[in-house]
C-alpha cells in the first residue's frame, strides 16, 4: 500500500521543469489505449439503466472489449515511460508493481466517466457502435485528435470542456 501511495504522490508533484513537459500524440494515444477498457466497462455500468444489455458498452465479455484489452496490455510498457516522463523518472520502479495499473485506473476512470449523464448514453452507444469496426489504435487516435482540437478551441477563448492533459502542440490543424 505504501508503494501505491508513493506512486500517487510522485504523480501529483511536478517540478517547474516537469511542468513544461508535454506528451506527444503517440504517447497520449497510448494513455488512451490503456484507459479505454476500463472506461468502456465503467460507461456500461453507468449506462446500465439506459441501454439494452446487448449494447457494446454493456457487454463485458465481448470480443470488442477483448480487442481493447489486448491493445491496452500491449501499450502499458510505453505508457509507464510516459507517466514517468510527466511525473518523476523514479516512478518507473513503482509502476512495475502489479497494483499500479489497477490503482491508476480506479482513480482516473471514475473522474472521466463520472461526468456522463444518463441522457447521453444513447449517443455514447451510437458512437461506440460506429467506432467498433476500427482498430483500437485508430479509436485512440480519434480521441487524442479530438482532445487536441478541443484544447486549441479553448486556447482561442471558446467555452469547451477538455481534460488538462499536457499535449504537445503538433502545429497541425
Amino acid at each position: 500500500m505504501t508503494r501505491i501511495l508513493a506512486i500517487l504522490a510522485a504523480m501529483s508533484v511536478a517540478t517547474p521543469v516537469q511542468a513544461q513537459i508535454c506528451v506527444t500524440p503517440a504517447e497520449a494515444e497510448g494513455l488512451a489505449l490503456v484507459a479505454m477498457p476500463d472506461i468502456i466497462r465503467e460507461t456500461g455500468r453507468v449506462c446500465a439503466t439506459a441501454l439494452p444489455a446487448t449494447s457494446l458498452v454493456r457487454r463485458g465479455d465481448s470480443t470488442f472489449l477483448a480487442r481493447y484489452q489486448a491493445e491496452a496490455d500491449r501499450a502499458w510498457p510505453s505508457v509507464k515511460a510516459t507517466i514517468a516522463k510527466v511525473t518523476d523518472p523514479s516512478v518507473s520502479l513503482l509502476l512495475d508493481s502489479d497494483f499500479a495499473r489497477p490503482m491508476l485506473s480506479s482513480l482516473l476512470v471514475p473522474q472521466l466517466v463520472g461526468r456522463i449523464a444518463v441522457s447521453d448514453c444513447g449517443t455514447i452507444d451510437r458512437l461506440v457502435t460506429l467506432l467498433a469496426p476500427l482498430p483500437p489504435r485508430n479509436t485512440a487516435g480519434i480521441v487524442v485528435t479530438t482532445l487536441a482540437y478541443l484544447k486549441a478551441e479553448k486556447a482561442k477563448g471558446r467555452n469547451v470542456a477538455v481534460p488538462d492533459l499536457p499535449l504537445c502542440s503538433t502545429g497541425r490543424r
